[in-house]
């Protein structure tokens, strides 16, 4: 079986978010950036289905500049087998990268792709379900346990009520929720080797997709400052301000 596994290159989530002065977006200049959180949950979940001899092949692929080499080779460390770069400067939004991963997927044919439920980012949480629909294949949304069979594939998932498990015919979708699993540190010996090995490089018109933006930002704003506290003198005060003020009976 073969793997396919996404990764976006994110700013680093310990990283205090900065709004650029004229609003026109996020200061990335001199910012840590790192893998997805989510995506290198999913990572982890497709090397311990090939650890567990449920896998041949893990494959990690990227949509992004030149500098998302950095995030792919942050996989090959982890223990992915090889690593693909489509390469393109502009704005992604989820639909193209739902178009391009497809066109990977009919190029590669895996039996399974796994992705985070969204990125930190732009937090969509779209581009998994809007793979699923383009390849018509039943898909696990925010997996909290996989357990993958010779014929399919059963995945537990959190709702409301509990814990509900849905059960995939192979090939399959797998989106990853935090309790998952805890990923792996890459060891030093295994990012060395990971600066060495050769990514395919590619551009979105090679898979014939062209980018859209779809979508205008108007204006980045940072939220709110939480205002301070307060105390009442009694319990009718505190009613009244509850209705009158806050508006919350």
């Amino acid at each position: 079986m073969k793997i396919l596994v996404p990764v976006k290159r994110v700013v680093d989530y310990n990283v205090k978010i900065r709004v650029k002065a004229d609003g026109t977006g996020v200061d990335l200049a001199n910012v840590k950036m790192s893998m997805n959180p989510f995506d290198e949950i999913a990572v982890e979940e497709a090397l311990k289905l090939k650890e567990a001899g449920k896998a041949e092949e893990v494959i990690v692929v990227s949509i992004g500049p030149e500098k998302a080499q950095e995030t792919l080779r942050t996989g090959l460390a982890m223990g992915a087998d090889r690593g693909i770069l489509i390469k393109t400067d502009e704005t992604v939004e989820p639909l193209d990268v739902a178009k391009l991963l497809k066109a990977v997927v009919d190029e590669e044919q895996p039996q399974l792709v796994i992705l985070g439920k969204q990125a930190i980012d732009d937090d969509a949480n779209q581009t998994g379900q809007m793979l699923g629909a383009l390849l018509g294949w039943g898909q696990g949304t925010f997996a909290y346990d996989v357990e993958l069979s010779d014929d399919g594939v059963d995945v537990t998932r959190e709702v409301d009520g509990g814990l509900q498990t849905v059960s995939l015919s192979l090939p399959a979708i797998i989106t990853t929720d935090l309790r998952l699993n805890e990923p792996r540190y890459a060891s030093l010996p295994n990012i060395m080797k990971a600066k060495k090995k050769p990514l395919d490089v590619k551009e979105p018109g090679d898979y014939g997709v062209e980018i859209k933006n779809r979508l205008t930002v108007l204006e980045t704003t940072e939220p709110p400052k939480r205002a301070a506290g307060i105390k009442v003198g009694s319990v009718a005060e505190l009613v009244d301000k509850l209705k009158n003020e806050a508006g919350a009976i």
